[in-house]
């Protein structure tokens, strides 16, 4: 029997998001379980937020987000430091 890893591809459906799924389905191997999940679902959204995802789109492994996803997002000290809210 074959381990199966669990790829999950958190899409918004936009043209980027595309591109990643596809990219994704084509890196992956035979033993590669690839899941699009679309983030216009509540059950989906909680499923993001519980792995930390911050922006879109994002790809977990077995149940951890890859390093590219990881940290990503938009921050609020960040846009302050580029002077969003300043006249």
């Amino acid at each position: 029997m074959t381990v199966k890893r669990k790829v999950e591809v958190f899409s918004a459906g936009c043209p980027v998001c595309a591109d990643v799924v596809e990219l994704v389905q084509r890196l992956a191997c035979p033993a590669c379980g690839v899941e699009v999940l679309n983030m216009n679902d509540i059950e989906v959204v909680k499923r993001a937020r519980a792995l930390g995802v911050r922006s879109l789109p994002a790809v977990a492994i077995d149940g951890q987000l890859a390093g590219c996803c990881a940290g990503r997002g938009v921050d609020e000290q960040a846009l302050r430091a580029a002077g969003l809210g300043q006249p």
